[in-house]
């Protein structure tokens, strides 16, 4: 079946906060403040602002409070900012309280779980949606979003080819190129994404995001110079583009070249604190030397995580993957990725379950997670490293020896911290193993 792939409202319940929601650490708020007294209003300020004057003259405006509740969706994906998931959430209930048979707001509250990482509430709200109406593209690609992340691979890409024969666009290009980056076919997913960017899309930001992921696919492989084309081709269309931005930085730290790279990344922190942007920030500022630097990154990540997890997302295994990294306590975060990949038993949860349990000093058990992890061929360089430092605390020599080479040869620079501890390794190994 894979093969077929190749073809400030005017509405409290808008706005109103869950009593239950905890405080938001300062530090977090602090740092979206900032960055959103330097963001410029957009396209989706506008509609926000529409919508909000629509349901303020019409409560009853089921349309307007499932347009809403896409577009803080949209505003919260665009700033990094989690709090607009919890308003969306107030929009897209208001308008199923009023019609709960309304499949633009299903789709809305599916798109919302995914978002959150309630994957399981989304595959189900999916599926709600899809049983009223089995003919819209839209329903099929975030019923294809939770599968994946769930682990049903297969029937994400029975899904998936449900999507792209009723419609071909960007939606279903992406999620393809990345079932196929999963399977190891890189190739075809350079292919889709390229599909995707020709395609384009209803946001200028989501055609924007698509290039931004060729680009990272070509740096997956190593292929600087190619993924850099890209970045600075997405950079000529919307200079501020934060994806591109980040890509542009990681190339910098992949040539050494790390004070450019802390000097984008800091720019990049300043406008749009995604943790993904704020670790890299500090990994950099770490394989610079910086270790102080670095650790005010991590506290911020920390900040960020509790943040998001205050307005109903699902942080452990994100969270879980950062803690082994750069955490003190291996069995907090053991914790955290036992419990992630109880809920989302993906390949991605099980190689973070398997790093995890290496740092608690469980090399056996991790070993057989880590080989899950690799069970669709995933021709990814972190996951090689995580198995060949496994197969290396095991005693298993030539295994380790096999992965590191395996990931150093796919991307010699996938990491700012693992790469050069995955060349050491492998050193030892090729001793070892008389290489």
């Amino acid at each position: 079946m894979l093969a077929l792939l190749a073809a400030v409202s005017a509405l409290a319940v808008v706005l109103v906060s869950r009593s239950a929601t905890p405080p938001a650490p300062p530090l977090a708020v602090a740092q979206l403040r900032i960055a959103a007294d330097q963001r410029p209003i957009n396209r989706t300020d506008q509609v926000i602002w529409t919508y909000q004057d629509r349901v303020h003259a019409n409560p009853d405006d089921v349309a307007a409070y499932t347009a809403l509740g896409a577009a803080y969706i949209q505003r919260g994906r665009e700033t990094g900012d989690p709090t607009y998931y919890t308003k969306a959430e107030a929009a897209l209930d208001a308008a199923l309280e009023r019609d709960g048979q309304l499949v633009d707001a299903l789709i809305g509250k599916a798109t919302l779980a995914n978002a959150r990482h309630q994957f399981r509430e989304g595959l189900a709200l999916g599926e709600q949606a899809r049983a009223l109406n089995p003919m819209l593209a839209r329903v099929y690609g975030v019923i294809a979003d939770s599968q994946i992340e769930l682990g049903m691979y297969d029937a994400a890409v029975e899904t998936l080819q449900q999507m792209v024969d009723l419609r071909p666009d960007l939606g279903a290009y992406t999620r393809i190129a990345y079932l196929r980056e999963l399977h190891g076919d890189v190739a075809g997913a350079i292919d889709a994404m390229e599909r995707a960017v020709t395609a384009g899309g209803p946001a200028a930001e989501n055609s924007l995001w698509a290039r931004a992921q060729l680009g990272n696919l070509f740096f997956a492989r190593g292929d600087l110079e190619q993924a850099e084309r890209q970045y600075r081709q997405a950079l000529a269309l919307a200079p501020d583009d934060v994806y591109a931005t980040a890509g542009v930085a990681r190339v910098r730290v992949a040539q050494g070249r790390y004070d450019d790279a802390i000097d984008e990344y800091t720019r990049l922190v300043a406008r749009m604190p995604l943790p993904e942007f704020v670790i890299a920030l500090g990994e950099t500022q770490e394989a610079a030397g910086k270790p102080v630097d670095a650790a005010q990154q991590y506290a911020l990540v920390r900040a960020m995580q509790q943040l998001s997890a205050a307005n109903g997302m699902d942080t452990d295994l994100e969270l879980a993957l950062f803690e082994v990294d750069h955490g003190n306590d291996p069995q907090a975060a053991l914790a955290l990725a036992r419990a992630a990949y109880t809920r989302r038993p993906s390949i991605t949860a099980a190689d973070t379950l398997a790093w995890a349990l290496l740092k608690a000093n469980e090399p056996t058990e991790a070993r057989r997670y880590a080989e899950e992890a690799l069970r669709l061929g995933t021709r990814d360089a972190l996951m090689l490293y995580h198995a060949g430092m496994i197969a290396k605390a095991q005693g298993d020599h030539a295994a380790g020896h096999e992965y590191l080479t395996q990931a150093l040869a796919i991307n010699p620079h996938f990491s700012p911290l693992h790469a050069l501890r995955a060349r050491q390794a492998l050193a030892e190994l090729s001793t070892a193993v008389g290489n």
